[in-house]
This record gives C-alpha cells, sequence and structure tokens, in this order.
C-alpha cells in the first residue's frame, strides 16, 4: 500500500510549481519509493497550452497578456488551453498507477473527487462521456489536464472557488468557443479554500483508497480562511515592518519570556575571547565586512573565528525582509559597494580558507534580488583563491530563474537556501518566503545541471512538531538535496518570536538517522548547528 503526502503550498507561479512537480515526480516514478503526492495550491494569472491545443482558442495577442500580466506557457500536460489565476485551487496528483494504461479510468476518478467535493456544498455536477472536467447547470466548474511518465501522473485538475473568472475571457476554453465557465462562489459565495482542500483532501483518500496519510498545510491568507480571521501579518508585510511580537511585547524576566522553557546546559554556550577571535574580528573591521556570524547573533561565533571562519554577510547589514526568528536589521538598505566582492576574496586569502562560506541580506528592493552582486563575489573568491571551494546561502530571489541562474553559472561548491521551518508556520515565520518556492529553486538548481551540492536548513523549538520535522524531511528526500542542517532556534531579543521549546539532543540524532536512512547524504543536527556550521566537514563528506 502507498502512502499519500498532502501539501496545501499557497500561491505559487505556475512555473515554479512546474519545477517542484517534476522533482516530486522522479522520486515518486522510482520503482522503490512507497510515497504518492497530492499538492494544493493557487496560481498566479496564467495560460497554460497543452499538447493538443489550437492556435485560435487564444483570442488575444501574446503581447497583450503581458499588458493585462498574464504569463503564457505552453505544457507538456494533455488537452488544450485552460486559464489559472485567483480564485481557484490547483490540485497536482503524482501518484505511481498499478497499471500505465489505466488513464481514463485514473481521470474519471479524479472527476470523481471533484464531484464528491461539490456534492458537500450541495452543487449537483456531472462530467461529459466525450470530454474531461466537471460541470454545473450554470457552466464548467472544473478542468482536468494530466500526464503520465514512467507510470507515474503529474499536472492534474483545477476547481474554481471564486468568481475572479476574467482570466477565461482571453481563451475559447478547452478549445470549445461556447464554453460557460462558473465557480463555487456563485452557489455558495460563504465558502473558503480551507473548506475545499480539507475536503479535497478527504476524498481523494476516499477514491483513491489511501491507508496512511501526512497531510500538512501552510497557512491560509484572509481571504482563504474558513473565518474573516484578521492576519495582521499581511499589512505588517506591506509596511516592511513586520514583526510576531510587535503589537504587544511581554516583559522579560531574566532572559526569559513568561512561560518560555529554562535554557538548558548543553544550549549554555562559552565565549572564547583569545587571539585568533580578535584576529579576526580586527581583520573583518578593517576590510568592512559584515558576518551573519554577528548581525545574526550566532551561537557559535567563538568557536568559528577561533578556528579561523566565519560566514561573510554581502550587500549590508539591512534587510527588507522582517522574519519572526532573524535578528538582522530590517529596513531600507543603502547603495552596493562595488568593491565589496574583492575585499571579500582579498579577506578569504589573508585568512587561508580552502572553504568560504558567502550569504546575504534579503535585497528585494534590487531588480534581480542582488544575485549578480552574489555572483560577481563567487568569481572574486575563486580568482584570488583557486583552492578554495565556495558555499553559498541564498535568498530566494522572489523565485526569479534568472536570478538563480546567475548564481549557477558563477558554480559555487555548494548551494544553500533554507527552508527554516515547517509548512504550517512559513507565513509566521518566514512572512514573505514560501514553502513550495523553497523546494522548488533548489531542484530547479539541480535541473539545470548544477553540478555542486544543493542544501537546506531547518531551526526546531519554534512550535513545530517531531512529526512534522520528519515529513518535511521525506519532502527534501524526494528534491534530492545533499546536505540538511537542523538546529535549536534561540530567541536573539524579546521582540522576537517566543521559544516553544528546546528540543533534548536524542530528538537532533533521530533527525539525524531518520534524515540519513531516507538517502539524504549528510545531516548535520545538534542544538548549537546553524547553516554554516562545520561547513567545509559537510562538504567533504558528501
Amino acid at each position: 500500500m502507498r502512502n499519500l503526502n498532502v501539501r496545501w503550498l499557497g500561491k505559487l507561479p505556475y512555473q515554479e510549481a512546474y519545477d517542484l512537480q517534476l522533482g516530486i515526480h522522479k522520486d515518486v516514478s522510482n520503482d522503490n519509493s512507497s510515497d504518492d503526492y497530492l499538492l494544493l495550491l493557487e496560481h498566479d494569472k496564467v495560460i497554460t497550452v497543452g499538447r493538443s491545443a489550437k492556435a485560435e482558442n487564444l483570442l488575444v495577442e501574446k503581447n497583450e497578456l503581458l499588458t493585462k500580466k498574464v504569463e503564457y506557457v505552453e505544457t507538456d500536460r494533455g488537452g488544450d488551453i485552460t486559464y489559472h489565476g485567483e480564485g481557484q485551487i490547483v490540485g497536482y496528483p503524482i501518484i505511481r498507477l498499478t497499471d500505465p494504461k489505466k488513464v481514463i479510468p485514473y481521470v474519471r476518478d479524479l472527476e470523481s473527487v471533484i464531484i464528491e467535493t461539490l456534492k458537500k456544498y450541495s452543487i449537483d455536477s456531472f462530467t461529459k462521456e466525450d470530454d474531461t472536467g466537471v460541470w454545473t447547470k450554470k457552466g464548467k466548474i472544473a478542468s482536468i489536464g494530466i500526464k503520465v511518465s514512467k507510470w507515474t501522473t503529474y499536472h492534474g485538475f483545477s476547481l474554481n472557488i471564486f468568481d475572479s473568472l476574467d482570466g477565461f475571457e482571453l481563451i475559447n476554453t478547452c478549445g470549445n468557443e461556447s464554453e460557460k465557465v462558473t465557480s463555487i462562489h456563485s452557489f455558495n459565495s460563504s465558502i473558503s479554500f480551507q473548506d475545499v482542500a480539507e475536503e479535497l483532501t478527504k476524498n481523494f483518500v476516499k477514491v483513491f483508497n489511501y491507508v496512511e496519510i501526512d497531510k500538512q498545510f501552510s497557512q491560509f491568507t484572509p481571504r482563504q480562511l474558513k473565518t474573516n480571521k484578521e492576519f495582521n501579518i499581511d499589512s505588517m508585510v506591506k509596511q516592511g515592518v513586520f514583526n510576531p511580537s510587535k503589537v504587544s511585547i511581554p516583559l522579560t524576566i531574566k532572559g526569559n519570556l513568561p512561560n518560555e522553557p529554562s535554557r538548558p546546559d548543553w544550549m549554555k554556550v562559552k565565549a572564547n575571547l583569545g587571539k585568533d577571535y580578535m584576529s579576526l574580528k580586527g581583520l573583518l573591521k578593517e576590510k568592512k565586512l559584515n558576518t551573519v556570524c554577528e548581525e545574526a547573533s550566532c551561537p557559535n561565533i567563538y568557536e568559528c573565528w577561533s578556528m579561523g571562519t566565519a560566514t561573510f554577510m554581502i550587500m549590508g547589514d539591512v534587510c527588507t525582509r522582517a522574519c519572526g526568528f532573524c535578528d538582522v536589521k530590517t529596513g531600507k538598505p543603502g547603495y552596493l559597494d562595488l568593491e565589496e566582492p574583492l575585499r571579500v576574496a582579498e579577506s578569504v586569502k589573508s585568512m587561508g580558507l580552502t572553504h568560504a562560506v558567502v550569504t546575504s541580506v534579503n535585497r528585494d528592493d534590487l531588480e534581480d534580488g542582488g544575485s549578480k552582486f552574489f555572483a560577481d563575489t563567487i568569481y572574486a573568491i575563486k580568482n584570488l583563491n583557486q583552492d578554495c571551494s565556495v558555499e553559498v546561502l541564498i535568498p530566494d530571489f522572489k523565485g526569479d530563474r534568472k536570478a538563480i541562474n546567475n548564481i549557477i553559472e558563477a558554480n559555487p561548491e555548494v548551494l544553500n537556501h533554507n527552508l527554516e521551518t515547517v509548512p504550517r508556520l512559513q507565513r509566521e515565520i518566514r512572512t514573505a518566503a514560501s514553502y513550495g518556492r523553497s523546494l522548488s529553486l533548489l531542484y530547479y538548481a539541480k535541473q539545470q545541471g548544477f553540478l555542486g551540492k544543493t542544501k537546506t536548513g531547518l531551526i526546531v523549538g519554534m512550535g513545530e512538531t517531531k512529526e512534522e520535522v520528519l515529513s518535511v524531511l521525506r519532502d527534501i528526500t524526494k528534491l534530492q538535496i545533499d546536505i540538511v542542517t537542523i538546529g535549536q532556534y534561540l530567541r536573539p531579543t524579546a521582540k522576537h518570536r517566543a521559544i516553544d521549546r528546546y528540543a533534548p539532543i536524542e530528538e537532533f540524532e533521530l533527525y539525524k538517522s531518520y534524515g540519513e536512512s531516507l538517502g539524504i547524504p549528510h545531516v548535520e543536527s545538534g542544538p548549537l548547528v546553524r547553516s554554516s556550521y562545520h561547513a567545509k566537514d559537510s562538504f567533504a563528506s558528501v
């Protein structure tokens, strides 16, 4: 019996979702895999064209789509032309079929899932013998377009929930010029994305007869929730002033928030201000360089600096985002220092490093997110230090593939991008980031022929469960990520997210053994572990 992993990913651009599908599909199609996936999400405005599409079914010129901010994508799925956008839930089942010839029964089962879901809301729906999809008396409400490769499905279905259907006016829906479309809200406007996602999941499990199911949902936005619950996060993010505890900051007592657990002995770090530490501190000051060690209040700063290692933080010390766990300043960054890449390279040479780690603040104010500056730093290090490997810890660049390509082309030995936390807590903790986007980015690098190692990291103690962490490790496995770091969250200030718990050492040992049993080449897991902790040794081990 196969297991089903269900993930609600929120809003994700089409191409990023497609890359994520490809990565998961590659693993699920493996004979040794016992996992299937159901990805549920919402897309930005996009028109997709299947293998049997006809040009005349696009009713406007492609350049007009640009003015309307509608993407146009040619896909490898079956079917004609369709539209995805806000107000529509999209499902991508990645399932290994028992018989690859039974594609039509699989499609009929997908239709059954949707019909059973609509019954919950007292909406009568039906199928057509000569077409795929689901209809109501008011028009077509769901479309289906799939592909099967190596016995395994991808692509899937879309179900219209809200009345935001203007994009269908740009096409002959599914190649039919007389086709009308409708939505769940045309029958009942009180139904939310959250309602539908949960009901779809229940019916998918029932129709496809799954026994074991692992469901993780990222947090829903206000318009997607069952209720009109207000998310202060959303307005704060727009203003660039987000902090999870900003509205009400409790008093601290001896460094702990009320009801916050006391720090155990294994989390206490002794400061080592020896000669090597002071020497490195002086060098960094002389070169006018920032390190994430200082800016993010890393607990390992004394150990690492005493060993002559540091993680350089380029493009300033002010970040355009405000994540709930991070101590880096948030605000409007200054101008780029064009000489900084060379100074980093010179410092690497002075320190005699054989493995250099470079990260940055988020620079959403820059058109490319600072990716070219990242690349310039990689090139500068390699030009001055021919025997030095380079590891970069990059932001998500808002999913911009051109920006990510800039990093890949610079050819670092390790490309690191952190997930930070489990899907359920993403919106609280990472604000502008996305679980699906981060996974998609890491697989995209592999897909583009990146020859180095990919890496990601998690922080525990922010409200996640042990089972959720294990589930994330399974997702990581699907995408061929080489190195994973897992460490304990330490609250930098009283304004930051409170510590939920201190994970015992035995739990970190469990994460390491479980991750490696899944096939992750290297898992660095321990209370004090951070993204760049023992980075050189981790790289050498894989």
